[in-house]
């Protein structure tokens, strides 16, 4: 019996000291190695944190923005036909809504109208100038021309003396240049005296020449003013079909046919989908190296995180408390300090398939990399230092 008890065989559960032992060394390998990889990692991202990370800043406080175009009519009228449909995308130039212009295209008519008659009474006092220009000229010519004539009859008259005393010429020759002569005479002194008449008819029709003049600056200036009208009526005339201002998409269309709208009534937006940006809240205490032109990564929600790539643009002057309505008064009551928030644009790098994706009001994620201004700070206090001596 005790032979039998002295080689039982030892129970399974139950283990060695040379197990123990065996099991004792591995752990002690595997926290080994754990510590040591977690010492590595440490140190891996310590490095990473001094030289990088502390240089990112990240916000989730960003949201996608776009300036967008809204639509209004520049005069009033009612709405003949609506162009383009809710959420369609569209080009600069393009067709939106025409109002109806048949009362702009009557105004038109009239303008045209209105010059016409002004023209034509401009034409008529130049008229009216040049008949008493004409007249008094006239006048002096046939005087002129009656001096003339009696000149030569006289002359006449004397060659024809001689030769009728010396039997030469008849005296009935002589006696019809002499009645010729004598009517020339008489028509000089009638014209003369149509001249005097003229003369001092000088001043009325100098009074007519100016009152002539006076008609034709007037219809000068109503053609003017006409012209001016019909412009005005060809611009009213185009404004009646409104055209897209911006290529984009159309959003918020309020407008239907049939509908009076007033001049600056809000009828759709256009949305420039191109020309997406990010507006980022960032901490105060995130902005002491932020700088235009640092690169940027934007995660949006919408895309599943997707990361595109973005710059930085601007940064606002102030925070979005002081732009509020109602800013906030610190000098009252109690005070607690909250940090500020500051909004910074920032521009949107992506394909054009990417931003077709892209709507504003979408959240985002921003992370700027403010590394190339790592030195800012030091060199800032250095200035201030050296102007405080």
């Amino acid at each position: 019996m005790d032979n039998a008890s002295d080689h039982m065989v030892p129970e399974p559960d139950q283990e060695t000291p040379d197990a123990r032992r065996k099991l004792s060394m591995r752990a002690k390998s595997v926290l080994s190695a754990l510590g040591v990889a977690t010492i590595i990692l440490f140190a891996i991202w310590f490095v990473h944190h001094e030289t990088r990370g502390k240089y990112l800043q990240e916000t989730n406080d960003a949201q996608l923005k776009a300036n967008a175009t809204t639509v209004s009519p520049r005069i009033s009228g009612y709405v003949s036909e609506v162009l383009v449909a809710e959420n369609q995308d569209v080009r600069a130039g393009q067709p939106l809504v025409r109002v109806d212009p048949q009362n702009y295209r009557a105004t038109q008519e009239q303008a045209q109208a209105q010059i016409a008659v002004a023209q034509a009474s401009a034409e008529n006092a130049r008229a009216s100038i040049q008949e008493q220009h004409a007249t008094i000229e006239q006048s002096r010519a046939q005087l002129s021309a009656a001096r003339a004539k009696a000149t030569y009859d006289a002359a006449q008259v004397r060659r024809y003396e001689p030769l009728a005393a010396s039997g030469a010429e008849t005296r009935q020759q002589l006696a019809l240049l002499q009645s010729t002569a004598a009517q020339s005479a008489a028509q000089v002194k009638a014209q003369a005296a149509t001249v005097e008449a003229q003369s001092r008819r000088t001043k009325m029709i100098e009074a007519q020449v100016e009152q002539g003049e006076a008609q034709v600056e007037q219809g000068e200036a109503q053609a003017r003013a006409g012209r001016a009208q019909l412009a005005a009526a060809n611009m009213d005339v185009s404004a009646t079909l409104i055209r897209a201002a911006v290529d984009g998409r159309i959003g918020d269309k309020t407008v239907t046919p049939g509908q009076y709208v007033q001049a600056g009534t809000r009828l759709m937006s256009i949305v420039p989908l191109g020309k997406l940006y990010v507006v980022a809240n960032f901490k105060e205490t995130q902005l002491a190296l932020m700088r235009p032109g640092q690169p940027a990564v934007i995660k949006v929600d919408a895309l599943a995180g997707t990361k595109l790539r973005g710059r930085v643009e601007s940064i606002a002057p102030g925070t979005g408390a002081q732009f509020s309505l109602i800013p906030s008064n610190n000098a009252t009551g109690n005070f607690t300090k909250i940090v500020q928030r500051v909004p910074v644009r920032i521009s949107i790098q992506a394909t054009r398939d990417a931003r077709r994706l892209l709507v504003p009001g979408l959240s985002v994620t921003v992370e700027v990399d403010t590394f190339t201004a790592k030195n800012d700070l030091d060199r800032l206090q250095h200035e201030q230092e050296a102007q405080a001596r």
